[in-house]
């Protein structure tokens, strides 16, 4: 399970939120990751993960993002705690 702080003024760049004027939430790039992407080597879903992340301006770890590039190739489900400050 992945731990993750954002600002509270930043909650938009994980979340999917239709009102956000954010473009790039990192929940939607997830998600559609998930689906596509399903089976395939780990590998190939990490720079994947990276590049969401880093449009999404977010602060995930390496780790963070093999553990999810991990669930989403066995096809589990992912559990990301939040912390907002």
């Amino acid at each position: 399970m992945g731990e993750i702080s954002v600002d509270r003024q930043h909650l938009d760049r994980l979340l999917a939120d239709s009102a956000s004027t954010y473009g790039a939430p990192y929940q939607r790039a997830f998600a559609e990751l998930a689906e596509a992407r399903r089976g395939r080597p780990v590998a190939e879903i990490l720079p994947l993960l990276r590049r969401a992340a880093d449009e999404a301006l977010l602060g995930f770890t390496d780790a963070d993002l093999r553990e999810q590039a991990e669930a989403i190739s066995a096809g589990e489900p992912y559990v990301l705690r939040v912390t907002v400050a």
